[in-house]
């Protein structure tokens, strides 16, 4: 009972401000266009063509605005939508005129890999409450990139959701066309209503000297929603219904081969061969049911390399599983990471339901674990723990829609073993004062009980108990804005099944900054400047840290941007302070439409933690991608940082190179190529601590892939790992798998 009092005092002013949000009205900025939508009873063939004559009996909703970089304005070039349904798919037909089709930029590209290139897409909000959407975007040769969307307070994208829809483009002598089929199966939407209203923005990314962005929305910059200023278009009567069950069989086959000693001899692994299943039910047209027996959740696609000398807390990498991520948006909440599905490693089973009914939205998941990770989290640094058993968690979370904008959510995870668990129990939402000026909030409590396995090999209590809150205002107007927040975070408050990598403290921001906008044709486009402070504190009231940071962003011709600026920090690290001062530069631009460079440094006073001294650091991390042509492209990363120390010496030195190179036979079939290499170099003589000089790291990954779609695919591919330390005359590799995989998607 003391559990659950803990969470009802904090809360109790957010509920109150957050209900009276149901008698809240935003006025709209500018007037919406009203479509009706075309049903013809008729499909297309997918070529890229718009040759059907039924094509001119539907919707044209042709994209009179240019968004960026003028406001408003007029666009330089004409681009024509034309939108109807059949009862199963939605078709989108677009026609981009160009005066020089020369200059389009395109290639074969992966899915989600076509950002730089020429494209055009679809926003829609299917439950039309300004709140969440799905956004597909083709490029001219067919290219596919898909991504969620959310509006609660801004907009933020998600682009790891993929659905399965056909799209195909072709260049012509006018510019290009592009073709879209998308099955409402792929979308979620209210149930058994006739004559639905949906929100839609059709968008064209046109980008030369500068980027234009183009759309049949005129967006006002004075409001902060994206959402609440999207067109409507109204139909959808005729959807047949459909079972909307998609079955996933994947088989895979891997040997892991290894070595007892370095160097040495291969000791050949044995070849593991395994059948999962992936079952996703849409239930109803708002709620999906997704369920997974022995799943491959295996990485195929490397994780990018991130140097990890002179760093105190754990590195974030993103999710990349099929399972976690259909409805991944469902379990975020305002301010805190509750579910951090990369914790949950190795499962056997797994089942989560996910969906929405009219203001109310719903999620749950289950699943066990036989490698169970828990991230400890100190106020100076975190890394995480094996709890060297199996385990099994499930997380819950309810939102309810306020008002037009406003939001309110109860959130739960758990996860428990033998004589282990945690528990948090979670509210959050939004509160929206007017068009521009919003706030959010979360509020959480969290119980652990640690084996005794954790408490005897981590010191850590048995019992832990502690809550955390944030508190976000933002105000965000045309030419400026605001921004201030405030969070406390318990000492003892652990989220096993989320991500909080520092806890023990209490922070205080404040910031701001202005924005000016000039004519595409000028040098530079748009500038601006920013600055903010912060304060931290920890649980006891010492100070932990006070920053002051400013910077100033340009952007202009060439599609190129400068940012610059300064930090002031001075930080406590095991009870003494250093102040540092560091600068740094970050840019990039477009010389032509096929190369990309960018380029980032940091350079002034650091702290050196191992150490526990002010060092001089200078980074510096240049980036190039390269489409050749159509089929090949390169992208070379490269960053270097070095640390002295106070007399001058040299403490390390670190190279680390990922270099990927992909060669594109079509749109479905792809060879690509990784290799890494990390190598620290460190000066004995300058450690209090016994270390090794050489540090390096080596990395491989050949794949080919042939993809359908996102779940109907096949992979062959061989990877390998070496090291080379202080006992090693070279990098040994001492890893080496041979893997396959293949499945295919049923949809029934």
């Amino acid at each position: 009972m003391q559990y659950i009092k803990s969470i009802i005092k904090p809360c109790t002013l957010i509920f109150w401000v957050s209900f009276f949000t149901l008698f809240s009205e935003l006025s709209q900025a500018s007037e919406k266009q009203h479509f009706s939508l075309a049903h013809i009873d008729q499909g297309i063939d997918l070529d890229g063509q718009l040759s059907e004559p039924h094509w001119q009996q539907a919707t044209l909703v042709p994209l009179r605005y240019q968004n960026e970089p003028n406001e408003k304005g007029t666009p330089p070039v004409k681009t024509n939508a034309y939108i109807y349904e059949d009862g199963n798919y939605l078709y989108v037909g677009l026609v981009a005129y160009d005066n020089d089709p020369s200059q389009i930029r395109a290639a074969l590209r992966d899915r989600d890999t076509l950002w730089s290139d020429d494209n055009v897409a679809l926003m829609i909000d299917t439950f039309n409450d300004e709140r969440t959407g799905y956004e597909f975007y083709v490029n001219p040769l067919g290219a596919q990139g898909d991504m969620r969307m959310t509006d609660t307070d801004g907009w933020s994208e998600d682009p790891s959701w993929d659905a399965i829809w056909d799209s195909a483009g072709q260049i012509t002598d006018q510019g290009y066309v592009v073709e879209m089929r998308i099955p409402f199966t792929a979308l979620r939407f209210p149930k058994n209503k006739a004559d639905m209203t949906w929100g839609f923005a059709l968008w064209r990314n046109y980008p030369r000297d500068v980027l234009y962005q183009l759309s049949n929305v005129g967006f006002d910059r004075d409001v902060k929603c994206s959402f609440c200023q999207f067109d409507k278009i109204t139909g959808f009567n005729a959807m047949e219904p459909s079972k909307n069950i998609q079955l996933t069989p994947t088989l895979t086959a891997l040997r892991h081969d290894t070595k007892n000693t370095v160097p040495g001899d291969w000791q050949h692994g044995d070849i593991d061969t395994e059948a999962g299943l992936d079952l996703r039910w849409g239930i109803s047209q708002d709620a999906v049911i997704n369920a997974t027996i022995n799943p491959d959740f295996s990485q195929v696609e490397t994780d990018s390399l991130e140097l990890d000398v002179n760093t105190t807390y754990s590195i974030y990498y993103a999710e990349k599983r099929p399972f976690f991520l259909d409805g991944a948006s469902y379990f975020k909440s305002s301010l805190f990471e509750l579910l951090y599905t990369r914790t949950i490693a190795e499962p056997d089973v797994g089942a989560k339901v996910t969906g929405k009914t009219n203001a109310h939205s719903y999620a749950f998941l289950y699943a066990d674990d036989e490698n169970t990770s828990i991230l400890l989290p100190t106020n100076q640094r975190s890394g995480f723990a094996n709890l060297a058993e199996k385990s099994k968690s499930s997380i819950g979370r309810y939102q309810y829609d306020l008002g037009e904008q406003g939001t309110i959510g109860v959130m739960s995870t758990h996860r428990e073993a033998t004589d282990y668990h945690n528990t948090v129990l979670s509210v959050d939402g939004s509160y929206w004062f007017n068009q521009t000026d919003s706030v959010l909030y979360q509020v959480a409590t969290s119980d652990t009980k640690n084996s005794a396995f954790l408490t005897d090999k981590y010191g850590l209590e048995e019992n832990q108990s502690d809550q955390a809150y944030k508190l976000e205002f933002s105000r965000e107007k045309r030419g400026y804005s605001l921004l201030a927040s405030y969070e406390d975070i318990g000492e003892d408050y652990r989220t096993d099944v989320g991500y909080q990598e520092k806890v023990d403290y209490k922070k205080a921001l404040l910031g701001g900054g202005q924005t000016w906008y000039l004519d595409a044709t000028e040098m530079i486009t748009e500038y601006s400047y920013n600055v903010d402070w912060d304060k931290t504190w920890a649980q006891d009231g010492s100070l932990l840290e006070e920053e002051y940071e400013g910077y100033i962003f340009l952007k202009g011709q060439l599609q190129s941007s400068l940012e610059f600026g300064l930090i002031h920090r001075n930080e406590n690290y095991n009870d003494n302070f250093y102040n540092q001062n560091i600068g740094f530069i970050y840019g990039g631009f477009s010389p032509t439409k096929d190369l990309r460079i960018t380029l980032y440094s940091e350079f002034g006073s650091k702290i050196d933690y191992s150490n526990e001294q002010l060092g001089d650091l200078f980074t510096i991390e240049p980036e190039l991608t390269w489409d050749i042509n159509d089929h090949w492209q390169v992208q070379l990363e490269h960053s270097y940082s070095r640390l002295d120390n106070p007399q001058g010496d040299n403490v390390f030195t670190a190279n680390l190179t990922d270099l990927r190179v992909y060669y594109k036979f079509n749109m479905r079939s792809m060879l690509k190529l990784i290799l890494q290499f990390e190598d620290i170099e460190r000066n004995q003589n300058a450690y209090y601590a016994n270390v090794n000089r050489i540090n390096r790291d080596y990395g491989s990954q050949l794949v080919y892939s042939y993809k359908i779609n996102a779940q109907t695919l096949f992979y062959l591919g061989y990877s390998d790992k070496g090291y080379q330390d202080d006992s090693l005359k070279s990098v040994e590799r001492d890893q080496r798998t041979f893997f396959t995989k293949l499945s295919y998607a049923w949809q029934l």
